[in-house]
């Protein structure tokens, strides 16, 4: 998790790098996730299960076999860096965060 990261108010971020976009890239298939559908289907495959977030602003995924539980905003606009390498740390060597 490279980059510049801030502390503020108890809360550390990785710091905007300029507009720099990133990407998840599902590393077996090559696929730049794009859209929540296709981040669903590649974690289903995965073994992970999408949490019933009725009313809430998250979707929610977890595994039987652990106790993580990916977090991320209803709105995929707001899908940033940090909820990636959150999928990254939790899915090791099937994904990649890449700049655009």
């Amino acid at each position: 998790m490279g980059g510049v990261w801030n502390f503020k108010d108890g809360v550390i971020r990785q710091a905007d790098q300029g507009g720099q976009r990133k990407a998840l890239v599902h590393l077996p298939s090559g696929e730049v996730v794009s859209s929540y559908s296709s981040l669903e289907r590649i974690l289903r495959g995965l073994g992970w299960e999408r949490y019933s977030t009725t009313g809430s602003d998250l979707l929610q995924f977890h595994k039987h076999s652990s106790i993580d539980l990916i977090s991320l905003p209803r709105d995929f606009s707001k899908f940033n860096s940090v909820h990636m390498y959150d999928i990254v740390v939790k899915n090791p060597n099937i994904f990649r965060v890449r700049d655009k």
